[in-house]
């Protein structure tokens, strides 16, 4: 099965809350959406000790904003939504939050799959988990604990909401500050600490690793590919443009197309995770921005003839500008492609048959 979403609400939408994104999603026979954590920053305030002490964060209503965890002295932040919050608890809020509160999450993602609308999530775009968390230098140290954070809440969402896949970069090259060698070292060693607490936690949805379309930003496919055989439960997510940018314009025919979802489907049970536009890059090899499908060199019909051989379990996400009214499009010639194969089958079909009825009439001589 093949779905298609749009990254983000739809730009048609009148109401702006994920509920109207996943009615819209539906209304457009669509079956996926992507939801972008854009402002993940939050902030610590004390626990109110007549109304939030006892509870847990699922049990607390808007009136307490996005609860997504709970600050304990001595402890990590708790991000378990079954934990009691005690009267010395701090709370950890997101002012832009998701939802109205955490507890609308559950009620989201019911609705979600009632509309039959797989929900994955995408961490914010810059994102660096290629600094050390131990790092002597304080800012350092503070930012690679804010990004390792802001993956941890994107799985706790994403698990509430029950959904597939949390989507994320890793970060930048910063050659004042680190070799690429410790660059990457850092990353390996941050993302094998956050799927272990990732499986100790429970989280479902998978943690993918998407492809980049810059030369100075870790994710080349190489990279990516090594990352998933190196920690268990990571999966690689396909980036189509950004692929296409970094390998200054690779993708041309439909086998190139075949042989690249083949390297992912060896992951994730077989499932392919993607995301298509099209793309203006350098000659270098580095993206410049992503264009509307019927913009560029990138042709989507190309694609849409190896998903007809393939018939991959596959979610596609539109990240055009044009967002939703791209994924309908991308959807509609990928139909047209398998309505021609069919009828190409069916008459070839039919050929073969009546040659078969001629060469039984023909009398032998």
């Amino acid at each position: 099965m093949i779905r298609y979403g749009p990254a983000g609400i739809p730009l048609s939408c009148k109401g702006r809350t994920l509920k109207d994104g996943i009615e819209d999603v539906h209304n457009l026979a669509l079956t996926a959406l992507e939801v972008q954590m854009v402002r993940p920053k939050t902030y610590s305030r004390p626990c109110d000790e007549d109304y939030e002490a006892g509870k847990t964060i699922k049990d607390l209503d808007a009136e307490s904003e996005f609860v997504v965890g709970i600050d304990r002295e001595g402890s990590d932040i708790i991000y378990d939504p079954d934990m009691e919050i005690e009267e010395d608890d701090n709370l950890l809020i997101m002012p832009a939050g998701i939802a109205g509160c955490f507890n609308d999450l559950y009620a989201l993602g019911r609705m979600a799959k009632r509309h039959d609308v797989a929900l994955s999530l995408h961490t914010p775009y810059y994102m660096d988990l290629g600094s050390d968390m131990g790092s002597d230098d304080e800012e350092e140290a503070m930012l690679a604990n804010q990004y390792f954070e802001t993956v941890r809440q994107a799985g706790v969402i994403l698990n509430a909401l029950d959904g597939s896949v949390v989507v994320t970069n890793v970060g930048l090259y910063d050659d004042r500050k680190r070799t690429r060698a410790q660059t990457e070292e850092n990353i390996l060693n941050n993302l094998d600490a956050i799927m272990g607490w990732w499986n100790e936690a429970g989280i479902k949805p998978r943690l993918g690793i998407e492809i980049t379309g810059q030369q100075d930003v870790f994710g080349s496919l190489e990279q990516v590919l090594q990352l998933c055989d190196d920690i268990e439960g990571l999966v690689p997510v396909l980036n189509f443009p950004h692929y296409q940018a970094r390998t200054k314009g690779s993708l041309s025919t439909a086998t190139d197309f075949i042989d690249i979802i083949n390297q992912f489907a060896a992951y994730n049970d077989g499932s392919v995770y993607a995301s298509f536009s099209n793309v203006e890059f350098t000659p270098e090899g580095n993206e410049k921005w992503l264009t509307p499908l019927k913009k560029g060199e990138l042709r989507f019909e190309r694609l849409a003839e190896a998903l007809a051989d393939l018939k991959p379990d596959m979610t596609l996400i539109s990240s055009s500008p044009l967002l939703e009214h791209d994924a309908v499009y991308m959807r509609t010639l990928t139909e047209r492609v398998l309505s021609k194969k069919a009828a190409k089958f069916l008459k070839d079909k039919k050929k073969q048959e009546m040659e078969a009825v001629a060469a039984e009439e023909t009398p032998e001589e």
